[in-house]
């Protein structure tokens, strides 16, 4: 059966103004976006009123979906229980916002853990906080993407498996980022083999091992081109996102890639996204798989 792939991403990288965005995605022939940053503002500090007036007049207008929201949820300290309750009243607004847009996933993480110690301490607390979240996508019936990010508890793959096999639920799933696993020292496909069951979502990013830099997919140490062609064979259908980090857009000045970033890879963020795009294109191309 031939695979059902949609190519999408994260926008915020092209530019700061969503009319921008949605101008170069449509230029390249994309019919989704991720909605992390929209005109200079987190998803996370939507209202539903505000989602409805000035995303989905604009969305609709251009054609163009969303795979999934970007949000920060989990991305803070797994100590900072204020924050964490302040996460809880906004992940019900991004569930709503969600089902609004007509998007069924939101990216999640499994909170920052001290550096100094090992995060095994650790387990029990992020698991009590991520069924918390867990419960309300559940009541809403929204899918949470737990991203392997770096520093977080779940940002190395045994960790993601454990986070996976305890908390068993059709609302959490994986959203798989190649390129975070390399910063981690880890061997992204040797990773997706221990979480392919379940990963439904992916991230097109790549990086090097030597430096951590991020750089165009498939030049990388991520194996893009050697995870996909498992997913694939192992009947993955769904979004691949882009996530290119090859310039410093504005977003990315408060995210983790900042601490890494050396020389832009592009000259904008609208060439950055472009050509990730050509080259998962090129990518998909070569593994004989159609973008819906």
């Amino acid at each position: 059966m031939q695979n059902k792939i949609n190519i999408s991403g994260f926008a915020d990288e092209i530019g700061l103004r969503l009319s921008t965005q949605l101008k170069v995605v449509n230029a390249l022939g994309m019919k989704y976006v991720c909605l992390r940053t929209i005109n200079g503002k987190s998803i996370a500090k939507y209202t539903v009123s505000e989602a409805e007036k000035k995303l989905v007049p604009a969305l609709k207008e251009a054609g163009i979906g969303v795979s999934s929201l970007g949000s920060p949820i989990g991305k803070v300290n797994i100590d900072d229980d204020a924050a964490f309750e302040t996460q809880l009243r906004q992940l019900d607004t991004l569930c709503k916002i969600c089902k609004l847009l007509d998007c069924k996933y939101i990216r999640v993480f499994s909170f920052f853990v001290p550096q100094d110690k090992d995060p095994a301490i650790y387990k029990d607390k992020v698991l009590s906080k991520l069924r918390q979240f867990v419960e309300i996508a559940e009541k809403h019936k929204i899918i949470l993407l737990h991203e392997n990010e770096k520093d977080i508890y779940g940002d190395i793959a045994s960790r993601c498996r454990i986070i996976f096999d305890e908390i068993k639920s059709d609302y959490l799933k994986a959203a798989f980022d190649s390129a975070n696993f390399v910063q981690c020292g880890e061997n992204a496909l040797e990773a997706y083999e221990l979480l392919k069951d379940k990963v439904i979502y992916i991230h097109i990013k790549d990086a090097l091992k030597d430096g951590g830099e991020n750089v165009v997919c498939g030049t990388g140490d991520g194996q893009i081109p050697e995870v996909l062609r498992c997913a694939f064979e192992n009947g993955y259908n769904g979004f691949l996102t882009l996530e290119p980090h090859l310039v410093l857009f504005s977003s990315m000045k408060s995210l983790e890639g900042a601490l890494k970033f050396k020389k832009a890879k592009a000259k904008n963020g609208a060439d950055g996204y472009t050509k990730q795009y050509n080259a998962l294109c090129e990518i998909l191309n070569s593994l004989d798989i159609d973008i819906q």
